[in-house]
Order: structure tokens, then C-alpha cells, then sequence
């Protein structure tokens, strides 16, 4: 699957959920709005059968008074309430007209209601117009028939209990929604909380899935890298299909041609290592012939030779001794890439044979506290032989003196051989190092040019470096590197 896609569909998951969420919270919000609603609208019909139960109550207590005293100001309650409760009821069937039952006590209410003004305004009447007999009477008989009876009590007991039933509804049903309210709160917290959690864990779980994919990849196509640089031309066996499988083909393609052309390389410098070993063995027969024929000449011709035949025999002889010397250095130069078993070796051995060996008495030689390493003994001799050999070829006078040094790094040693010589001027310090350059004269016996070569050659091998630190008639020092294995 390819990493665009995966992407995708890591976005998309998380979007989804954030789709849900939205919606889940948007269902329940409009729930809670709802209940709300119903809540706000349940305590506006509470205030208003209360107030309606009010009103009816201040009416009958306006009525009771008036009866008892005769006194037409307790009628005001009661006339306000002619003029308040027609409107209190219509309100309060305009509140609850989506619930019947509490409408049906409404209506029964507004009956019982009536009834009660047919009672009470009869009775009223009655008694406003006491100056005549026939009111007396009538006035009379009500009381009789009517009062007394208790129909104004047992009219009203039937409002109260009517009010009650109604009050009794709306506060079951409002309980109801209150819990509904509640239940829609603690479900929208809930399914909040549970879709955030969702949300982070499958977002932080698909990034750090694609980030570990992504970089699993990144790090075998940085470790095939590695190993090209470092000669070992190994292939990536990728199986996945995403935008990332071009890039390991390319690498697989590339270590593939570059083993390809080391193979061949090797196998021509191979072949060239043979030429020249074998060139350079043939090579040496006429240089032999010739320095005979010069030996044959002096000791034929002896006396009679002039001198200035004696001096060309002798130029020739010189000239002769730098071919058979260039030939051995072209021979040594072709045997570096000849490998060697590694062996455990104490430098200060092999430094203090070689001063022993090449060194005049007269020099002055500081070998500093060398290690002891695991390489390739015969190779590293070589180096020092012939850096220790320069500084004597380039040290002239008795005074020579020559410091030979070492400093430890992690994976690497950093040699130095230091000289008080001729020096080397710095435009020559980069082209010492190629073959046949040389600072003496051509016809000088000890200079072929090829030492330093293959010093740079045996260091190319081992992936080490060489530079030189001089000036002209200011010494030089030789600082190069080899492994810590």
C-alpha cells in the first residue's frame, strides 16, 4: 500500500470520528434543547395554574366576606377576578395544549368554574337587593337551599382537587424530562470524553505507525547506503509498493553496476599488478647486461681507458643502478595489493628495527611510547621504512634528528614521523605522493620517487589518509592514520 494512501486513510479514520462526534453531540444537544424547552415551558404552566388557582381562591374569599359584611369593597377581589381568570385559563390551555389530559381538567376546571359564578353571582344579586320582600325571600331560599348546603365548598373542593391532578401531571411529567435532561448531559459528557480519547489514540497510534513504517524504510535504504560507501555492495529485498520502492531499486541497481565495476576493476588491476610484476622481472636482465658490459669494459680496456670514458662508464653505471632501483620500487609498488593475515604487533619493535637497520649513529631519534595493534604487519613496516628513510635521505649534516610519534583515536591511530631536513615546499606537498616525484636531482642514486607512493597506496587500502606539515629548510613531518581494529 502505498504511503499517500496510508496517509489517507490515517486522516480520514481521524476525520471520521471527528464527523461522529459532531454529529453524536449535535443529536444530543438538540435532546437537551428539547427537554430545556419543556422545562422552561413546565414552569411557566406552574406559575400559571398558580396563579389561576390564586385568582379562583381570592375570589371565593371576596365572596365569603361580602356575604358575612355586606361590605361591596370585598367585591373588588372578586370582580378582578372575573376580569383575570378568563385569561389565565386561555393562557394556560395555550401552555399545555400538546398534553389532553391536563387540557381535560382545564376544561372541567373552567365548568366547575362557572358553576361556582352561577352560585355565587345569584347569591350576590340576592343580597345587593335586600329592600324587597320577594329579594328576602329569594335571597332566603338560596341561602337556604344553597349556602347551607355547602354546593359553593363542595364546588370549590372539586377545583382544588382538579388543580391538583393537574399539578399532579405536570410535575410527573417534568420529573420525566428532568431526568431525560440529566441522562442527555451525562450521554453527551460520555460519548465527549470516549470519541476525544478515540480520536488521540487512533490519531497517535496511525502516526506512530506510518512514522515507524517511514522510518523502518528510511533506515535499510540509509544502511544499503552505508554499505556501498563502504565497499560492501549488498541489495535491499523490498516487498512493499509504495513511493519509496523506486528509491530502493535505484540503490539495489546502483550497489548492483557499482559491484559490477569494482569486479572489473579489480580484475584489471589484478591483471595490471601482473603485467608490471612481470614487465619489471624482464626489465631487470638488460639493466643487468648493461652494468656487465661496463664491469667487462673497465676490467678489458683497464689502463688504456681516458678518463673522460672512465666518467661516461661511470655515468652509465649510475644510470643503470636508478633502473634497477626504479624497477624494484615499480615490483614493491605492485605487491601492495598483495593481503596479509593480520597478527598482533608492538610498533616500537618494528620502529626501533628499522632506525637499526637504516639509520646512521649520528643521528638523533625519539621514538615516544608506541601501541600495541592487531593489522597487517608487513604492510605497516613498509610505511615506516620508508618515511624513516626519507628523513634520512633528506637530512644532511651530522645533526640529523628524527621524532617519531603517536596519538590514539577512537577508531584510528594518527602516526607521526617528524625530521629537521630540507623540508618540502608547500607547492610540492600534494604531488610527493605520485609516482616517479622526487626532490633530488635525476642522476642522484637514492631518489626513484616511488617511496611515497607506495605509502599512499598501502594507506589508500586501508581507508587512512597521509599529509605532510613543512617547509623549505624547516623540517617535515608525516602524520598519517591507520585502524584501530
Amino acid at each position: 500500500m502505498k504511503l499517500s494512501i496510508q496517509f489517507l486513510l490515517a486522516f480520514s479514520l481521524v476525520l471520521l470520528l471527528s464527523i461522529f462526534d459532531t454529529a453524536s453531540n449535535y443529536l444530543l444537544s438538540l435532546k437537551v434543547e428539547r427537554n430545556t424547552q419543556f422545562l422552561n415551558n413546565s414552569q411557566e404552566i406552574i406559575r400559571h395554574s398558580t396563579a389561576l388557582h390564586k385568582s379562583m381562591i381570592d375570589m371565593q374569599s371576596s365572596f365569603r366576606g361580602y356575604l358575612l359584611t355586606n361590605d361591596e369593597q370585598f367585591l373588588k377581589g372578586y370582580e378582578t377576578g372575573l376580569q383575570t381568570v378568563p385569561s389565565l385559563v386561555n393562557g394556560l390551555k395555550d401552555l399545555t395544549r400538546s398534553n389532553s389530559p391536563q387540557v381535560q381538567l382545564i376544561d372541567t376546571i373552567d365548568k366547575l368554574h362557572h358553576q361556582w359564578l352561577h352560585y355565587a353571582s345569584s347569591l350576590i344579586n340576592a343580597r345587593q337587593n335586600f329592600d324587597s320582600k320577594e329579594s328576602v325571600e329569594r335571597y332566603t331560599i338560596l341561602f337556604e337551599t344553597q349556602l347551607k348546603q355547602q354546593i359553593g365548598k363542595k364546588i370549590n373542593d372539586d377545583i382544588a382537587i382538579k388543580f391538583a391532578e393537574f399539578d399532579k401531571i405536570e410535575y410527573t411529567t417534568r420529573s420525566v424530562h428532568s431526568g431525560n435532561l440529566a441522562a442527555s448531559i451525562k450521554d453527551t459528557h460520555f460519548l465527549s470524553v470516549i470519541f476525544f480519547i478515540s480520536t488521540i489514540i487512533i490519531g497517535v497510534s496511525a502516526a506512530f505507525f506510518i512514522v515507524y513504517r517511514l522510518s523502518t524504510r528510511i533506515k535499510t535504504m540509509v544502511l544499503l547506503a552505508e554499505n556501498i560507501s563502504g565497499g560492501r555492495f549488498t541489495t535491499l529485498h523490498d516487498n512493499s509498493h509504495d513511493e519509496l520502492k523506486s528509491l530502493s531499486t535505484s540503490l539495489n541497481r546502483m550497489s548492483a553496476s557499482l559491484q559490477k565495476n569494482i569486479s572489473e576493476l579489480e580484475i584489471r588491476n589484478a591483471e595490471l599488478d601482473k603485467f608490471a610484476y612481470a614487465v619489471s622481472h624482464d626489465l631487470k636482465a638488460p639493466v643487468r647486461g648493461i652494468h656487465n658490459v661496463v664491469n667487462w669494459t673497465e676490467e678489458d680496456l683497464g689502463n688504456e681507458l681516458s678518463p673522460e670514458l672512465r666518467k661516461n662508464l661511470g655515468i652509465i653505471r649510475e644510470r643503470a643502478k636508478r633502473m634497477e632501483d626504479l624497477i624494484n620500487g615499480l615490483l614493491d609498488y605492485a605487491r601492495v595489493r598483495r593481503k596479509t593475515a593480520p597478527q598482533i604487533v608492538n610498533v616500537n619493535e618494528i620502529v626501533y628495527q628499522i632506525v637499526d637497520t637504516i639509520v646512521p649513529r649520528h643521528f638523533e631519534v625519539e621514538v615516544h611510547d608506541l601501541p600495541i595493534i592487531f593489522t597487517e604487519k608487513l604492510k605497516l613496516e613498509q610505511v615506516f621504512e620508508n618515511l624513516i628513510s626519507n628523513a634520512v635521505k633528506y637530512t644532511p649534516g651530522k645533526d640529523g634528528k628524527i621524532v617519531i610519534s603517536c596519538r590514539e583515536h577512537t577508531d584510528h591511530y594518527e602516526f607521526s614521523v617528524k625530521d629537521n631536513g630540507i623540508g618540502v615546499d608547500p607547492e610540492y606537498h600534494s604531488r610527493i605522493f605520485e609516482m616517479f616525484q622526487t626532490l633530488r636531482e635525476k642522476d642522484e642514486k637514492e631518489s626513484t620517487g616511488i617511496g611515497l607512493a607506495i605509502i599512499k597506496r598501502i594507506l589508500d587500502e586501508q581507508n587512512c589518509s597521509i599529509r605532510v606539515v613543512s617547509a623549505l629548510r624547516q623540517g617535515a613531518e608525516f602524520i598519517f592514520t591507520w585502524p584501530r581494529n
